[in-house]
């Protein structure tokens, strides 16, 4: 009788688990499964009268001379921000998931399942990221400008090596998850639409969190040592490339803000603008993902301490800046 080796078994177990996995995130995306307008919109419009991003996230309270009303526009800026922000990574995203899916047509069709409803969903929330930009496009003062165009990122993004972007995607989707959990659902006078807008997101994001993961430790089994240095120094060349959005999405939103706030700054109360909106993005972005817990243990166990030193190095000026 042929027996299977100690090293098939565990292989086997690691593949079972895998798909038990799977499986549990399709479970999950049938139970959360919501539309944009039936579920979310609901025939509502964004109320000015309240914030849109809570304090936490955008530090507005860090300027003592703004006043209430000025806050609040702050936020709603930061929050329109925030939308466009989600609208534009998705495009990379979702392109990347389906190209994954690819690896499960001829295999795993739980996991082949499991990668489409992912795609769908960010499909969906494009749509929606769309839709949301269109409304507060109608409700705010004009002059608001996006600095990246989404196929443009996309396409810089997905030249990458496949590990950088799936490490990029797993902060992003983990970061969702603590914005909303920590900051967005405990801050009781939000835009009642902007906050659904976000629970809806967070529904659909923990799903994804998890396909993140699994897909980039299969990802990491087949890189060869030379091809991990290069996927590390892609993921450094990502960062940085988020942080150069940030900054032109920074200054933009302060130029903006500025303009339609209603009143004159002194020239130290707009340096204080800019470098709140900055310190603010940074944070939001990039900061509160690469600082969680479980990206901290997951990169850590994907990389030699050399490699999490050259990542660490790259951060430093970003986080400390």
């Amino acid at each position: 009788m042929n027996q299977v080796s100690p090293y098939m078994q565990v292989a086997l177990a690691e593949a079972d688990d895998e798909t038990a996995r799977y499986a549990r995130c399709i479970k999950a995306s049938r139970k959360v499964r919501w539309e944009i307008d039936a579920d979310v919109i609901r025939g509502r419009e964004f109320d000015l009268e309240h914030a849109f991003l809570p304090a936490g996230l955008s530090k507005v309270g860090e300027l003592a001379f703004l006043t209430g009303a000025e806050r609040r526009l702050l936020s709603q800026v930061q929050g329109r921000t925030y939308a466009y922000v989600f609208g534009l990574v998705e495009r990379f995203i979702g392109a990347k998931v389906l190209e994954l899916s690819g690896r499960h047509w001829l295999g795993d069709q739980v996991a082949l399942e499991a990668l489409v409803r992912f795609s769908d969903e960010e499909l969906k929330h494009q749509e929606l990221f769309r839709r949301i930009e269109r409304m507060l496009e109608a409700r705010m003062p004009p002059g608001y400008r996006k600095v990246a165009d989404p196929n443009a990122v996309a396409a810089a993004v997905l030249g990458k090596s496949t590990w950088a972007v799936l490490g990029l995607t797993c902060h992003i989707e983990l970061f969702t998850q603590l914005h909303y959990q920590q900051s967005i659902e405990p801050q009781a006078d939000l835009s009642p639409l902007w906050k659904d807008v976000f629970r809806f997101h967070w529904l659909e994001e923990v799903q994804h969190a998890v396909l993140d993961e699994i897909e980039w430790k299969r990802e990491n089994q087949r890189l060869t040592p030379r091809q991990k240095e290069q996927a590390v120094a892609d993921l450094i060349d990502l960062v940085a490339a988020v942080d150069g959005i940030l900054q032109a999405q920074a200054s933009a939103d302060a130029d903006y803000f500025l303009r339609v706030a209603g009143r004159r700054y002194t020239g130290e109360e707009e340096t204080g603008i800019h470098a709140l909106l900055l310190r603010a993005y940074r944070f939001q972005y990039i900061v509160s993902g690469v600082q969680h817990p479980h990206f901290v243990r997951l990169l850590g166990g994907m990389t030699t301490p050399a490699q999490m030193a050259r990542i660490e190095a790259a951060l430093a000026p970003i986080a400390n800046g």
